[in-house]
């Protein structure tokens, strides 16, 4: 059984290796050890990591879409 300290540094390890093509994974499986953190405390040295992976999902997913052509008038 990992502790609070070894699931957040599992948090911290997925943060930092994530790349465009394993970011859904690791997402799934930082949310996993979050959900795992028996207090609200634990999961709140945990929210910079959480919310840098979601920032860093979205940003990769808007650069995968095409750009849309302006309109011009």
């Amino acid at each position: 059984m990992l502790t609070a300290d070894d699931k957040l540094a599992e948090i911290r390890r997925l943060y930092f290796s994530t790349t465009r093509e394993t970011i859904q994974r690791d997402l799934e499986k930082a949310l996993d050890l979050l959900k795992s953190m028996a207090s609200e405390e634990e999961r709140e040295r945990a929210t910079v990591y959480m919310e840098g992976m979601a920032q860093m999902r979205s940003d990769w997913a808007r650069g995968r879409k095409q750009p849309r052509a302006r309109r011009r008038n």
